[in-house]
Formats: structure tokens, sequence, C-alpha cells
């Protein structure tokens, strides 16, 4: 150092000024980091308000369009009030005013679409955690309109096909629903000639047979005799008859698809018969908890189970999926409780801490001793499953072996490509969109995720869609229809029926020099409205930064061509937007672009 060097200063002088050098170095090194930490705090905050204001404009929106019966234009606000979290660059999750909101934004969006009499959207909760300013007569007015049916007349469900449902306004897509077996299961009174099992033969003798089965442990799981067991016997041998009847038939097409889930996940096959107290197999049924599905999942277990629910799909409409996550989900409560499955089915019903909660107040970890604190819904419910069981077991023993049950329902899994139109996939499969939906009543809109995504087709047709689709351009997916061609037909004849010319035909078919089975006819546009609605999987920490370009999308482009139109990386393209690089975008699709 130039200080050190010099020898006409004493080394007294010499440390003085080289503390006093070292001190204002620091001073000078704080006060530049103390701005630019203020303004990159600034910018942050500028970042989190920006986005807060954005969703709260398109949720009030949502609430407008709602409120005056729109509720296909409310279900898109809506969605775009999600969009803006999550097209955004911040880092939801360790901002505590953005995930407040975020997460308080999809449940109560939820509760307006899927509207429960216990489970009211609480919009002016939502508006105080997000800072919005929302008038009270709106709020109070959507409150008013999701309650269910029965108290509100306002305006109908709307439903994109089929007759009018007689449950609650639910959906603001073409979703539709029936109602769950288990609202009647909470209200059922059993009569005393039904819970007579002592001084009627028929019952006493059915009762030793229910003793027996269980001491031979021949249903795979044991639990504990009980008259209640019988008495529901009794019940669905009188008024409850055709509940049993309607439920083994239904049970054809799903058990043997439940049972090879339960087993492959280590739960007693047996144990699959509460589908049909849950659901009566009827994998559409919504109850007034918002229980939803074969397996009548509620959102927040759904969701710690893996169940999807987007703009786009609510898995625990599925088949798979949702059978999957409930063998799993009925495999933790009985390891919780000892290997005990009367508690865990307990569980199930009413949930952990409500059968903690009676199991000590009872003192012990016994279902018939924990009964009476137990809610009355799962009271019926334990009982009800196994006597479920006992019939489905021996129909013949219990009046039911004229049952034949239905046909199991089959079905091929493909995996297809983005935001994939229901109508092209019925063309490629030879079905109808209407029979797709019904192998698929997760899907809620007649368009796949903006993912590649598993959908059912029919059986024996997996083979064929994935060698279509294969041929198809990932760009033009969306902008595809298909045609089937007959022997000697010419380029020209299809283009006479399907207003295409033949330079276009051939474009789209390369390869084939005439019409061959399945061909491909372009159409003009993206009529494909794509919805993006699952969180990136990998986010940046940083605030949004001004080094970001915002670009849109022409109609069927993918990411990757989007990022090579501005000579960016696609991989990076992608991964900043919380998409894949052969995701397909609609026109006008916002992407960002890091800069250097």
């Amino acid at each position: 150092m130039k200080i050190a060097g010099s020898k006409v200063l004493s080394f007294t002088a010499l440390i003085i000024i080289v503390f006093n050098s070292i001190g204002i170095a620091q001073v000078t090194s704080s006060k530049s980091s103390n701005d630019t930490r203020t303004s990159e705090i600034a910018r942050a905050e500028d970042s989190v308000n920006l986005v807060l204001a954005e969703s709260g404009k398109a949720f009030k929106e949502g609430l407008v369009a709602y409120i005056d019966n729109r509720r296909s234009e409310a279900g898109s606000k809506f969605n775009k009030s999600v969009e803006v979290f999550l097209y955004s660059t911040l880092n939801i999750q360790k901002d505590q005013r953005l995930q407040g909101c975020y997460n308080q934004l999809i449940e109560t969006v939820y509760r307006i679409e899927f509207p429960s009499e216990t489970q009211m959207p609480q919009v002016r909760n939502l508006a105080m955690t997000c800072g919005w300013t929302i008038e009270a007569a709106l709020s109070d007015g959507v409150t008013r309109l999701a309650r269910p049916v029965s108290n509100v007349t306002p305006f109908d469900t709307i439903v994109a096909a089929g007759p009018k449902p007689s449950g609650p306004n639910v959906g603001f897509n073409n979703q539709q629903f029936e109602p769950s077996p288990l609202d009647e299961l909470s209200r059922l009174q059993l009569t005393p000639d039904e819970e007579q099992v002592d001084n009627n033969p028929v019952a006493q003798q059915q009762y030793q047979y229910i003793q027996q089965a269980v001491a031979n442990k021949s249903l795979g799981f044991s639990f504990q005799v009980h008259p209640m067991i019988q008495q529901f016997i009794n019940y669905y041998r009188g008024r409850g008859r055709t509940t049993m009847e309607v439920g083994l038939y239904r049970s054809g097409m799903f058990m043997r698809m439940a049972r090879r889930i339960f087993r492959e996940e280590g739960v007693p096959e047996n144990v699959a018969w509460l589908g049909q107290v849950e659901s009566a197999w009827k994998p559409s049924a919504l109850s007034s908890a918002a229980a939803s599905g074969l397996w009548q999942f509620i959102p927040g277990t759904g969701s710690r189970y893996g169940l999807q629910r987007t703009a786009q799909v609510d898995e625990r409409n599925s088949f798979d999926e949702a059978t999957r996550a409930s063998a799993r989900y009925l495999k933790f409560l009985a390891n919780r409780y000892g290997g005990n499955w009367e508690l865990g089915m307990a569980a199930y019903n009413c949930g952990e801490g409500n059968v903690d909660r009676a199991i000590r107040r009872a003192g012990v970890a016994n279902f018939w001793l924990a009964y009476p604190y137990l809610p009355q819904e799962t009271r019926n419910y334990v009982p009800n499953i196994l006597a479920t069981i006992l019939i489905a077991n021996n129909p013949n023993q219990y009046g039911f072996g004229h049952i034949r049950p239905a046909p199991p329902l089959v079905y091929d899994r493909i995996r297809v490509p983005a935001s994939v139109s229901l109508n092209l996939l019925a063309q490629a499969s030879d079905t109808s969109v209407q029979y797709l939906r019904y192998l698929n009543p997760h899907l809620r809109t007649n368009t796949t995720p903006p993912v590649p995504y598993v959908v059912n087709v029919p059986a024996g047709k997996a083979n064929d869609v994935v060698a279509l689709f294969r041929r198809i351009p990932a760009s033009q997916v969306n902008n595809t229809n298909l045609a089937n061609s007959s022997a000697g037909e010419t380029w020209q004849t299809i283009a006479n029926r399907t207003g295409v010319t033949v330079s276009e035909l051939m474009a789209a078919n390369p390869g084939m020099t005439t019409p061959k089975g399945k061909v491909f006819v372009p159409v003009a546009g993206n009529k494909v409205n794509a919805t993006s609605y699952t969180r990136p999987t990998s986010q940046p920490s940083a605030a949004v930064s001004s080094n970001i370009r915002v670009v849109k999308a022409k109609a069927g482009e993918t990411v990757a061509k989007v990022a090579e139109r501005y000579g960016a990386n696609p991989t990076e393209v992608a991964k900043f937007n919380g998409l894949l690089p052969n995701s397909v975008l609609f026109a006008g699709r916002e992407i960002k672009l890091p800069t250097r």
C-alpha cells in the first residue's frame, strides 16, 4: 500500500490513517449496500402489489359476471385471477402476502363453483387478506347465489348438454354432477323392525354367519362383530333393497379395477366396497360437503394424495387416480390406528381429528367403544360398509343372488400432448366426445390440460391413437381435424367434402401420395382456449426484474417455437414460464423471455 510505503510518517500516524481509511470505506460500502437493498425491496414490493392488484381486478370482474348469471365468463375471470399469480415470476410461497392471498383465492373460487350450505365462500375475508376493495353488496350477493338450489332460485345451473341436475348449482364449465348417497346416509335412522336381531330368526341366523366369517378371516381383514352390522343388513333386505341392488349392479363396472389397485397398495380388497357406500359407484357424485367422485374426496384430502384440481381437471372424479389415492389414504389411516380398519374407515368419513377425540373420550382405540362420541353419519357409515361387504361376498345368503353385476368398464390409457381437443381425440379413437367424457369424468372441459396428460380411450384404440398423434406436429395438434378416407378416394374428393384445398391436404399428410385410412384435415386458427392452472415446478426466487421481455404467441405455436423466433433458449423459456418446451399455446398467450 502507498500508506505503508511512506517513511516520513510515524508508526502511530500510520495506524490512525489506516483505521480511518477502513472506517470510511466501511461507511461508504454500508451506505451503498443499504441503498441497493432498499431499491431491491421497493421493486419487490411494487411487483407484489402489481400481482395483487391485477388478480383482484379479474376476481371482481368474475364476481360481477357470476351475479349476472354469466357463469362461463365468471369461470374465465376467476381463472385469470389465479393465472396472475402463476404467470408471475414471483415465488408465491416465500412471500406471506402472496401465499395467503393465493391460498384463500383458490378456496374461495372453489366454494363459489361448488356451493355447500356448511362452507360458504368467504369473499369479504379474501378481500381483507389480499387488500382488495369489494363492495359489501357484491360479496353478499355472491353468498346468496352460492347457496344450494333449494334455498335460492335466481338462476338455473348451466350445463353444456343433458337434463338439468337436481343438486346444487355447480361448475362454471360443463362437468356434470349428481347427488352423493352420503347425504342420505347422514340422515338415515333405522326403524325398530330393522334394529331387531334377537327375536328375528332370519336375522339371528345371518348374525351367526357374520360371526363365522369374521372368525374364519375369510374377508381378508378382521373386525368386531356387532348387532348394528346385522341391523344394516336388515335395512338392505327391506326398504334399502333398491339401493343395494343398484350398488351391486354398478359395482361390476369398477370393482375389478378397484380390487387390483387396492391389492397393489397393500389394502384388503374387500375394503374397496367402501366405494359403494361413498358414491354408489358414481364417479360424478357430489356431496353437500363438496366431497366428489367414486371415493368422495374433499378438496384438501384429495390434494394431499396427489389429485389435481385445476381449471381443466378435477381428479377426484377420475377412475384410476382417485382409486389409488383412496387406497393409500385408507392404508395410512389403518396404520395410524394400529391396523384397526373400523377406525380407519371412520376417519375416512369424518377425519382423523374427530376419531382421535372420540378415542380419547372412550379411553381405548375401539370403534364400538368410541361410537357414542363420533358424528352421527360416521356411526352409520362403518356398520353400513361392513354390512355391504358381507352382502357383496355372499349375495345368495341375503337374497341378492339374482343381481348380475354390470360388465367391467374397460378402456385404454394413453398420454396425449398438451391441450388436445376431445373432438380430435374422439375422431382418432372412432368414438364420440360424449363417450370420452364418460370415460374421463375428471375432465372439466372438452380440452385436455396444457401439459402432456394421461386420458382414457375406448379399449383397443390406444395404438391407433398414439400412432396418429405421432404423425401430427406438436404445433398443429389443435389446428387439425381427421377425416376417414374410403377405398379409391382421391385428395380431390376429400377436398370437396372438407372445404380444404388439395395442396393443403397433401401438406398436412406428408408422404401419403393417396388417401389411406384417417387423414389430417388442417383447420384455420386455433379454437382452443387453453388455460394453464398449474404452478411452475421451479419458480425463480428473485423479484420481477426489468430484464424481461413479454411477447405474444401465435395460434398453435409451442414454447420452443416462440423461443427460437426470438433467439432464446427453449428450455430456459419453458422453465421461466412454468411450461414444457412442447406446450402448445393459444393465440395471444403472453410468454416471458428472460433477457441478458
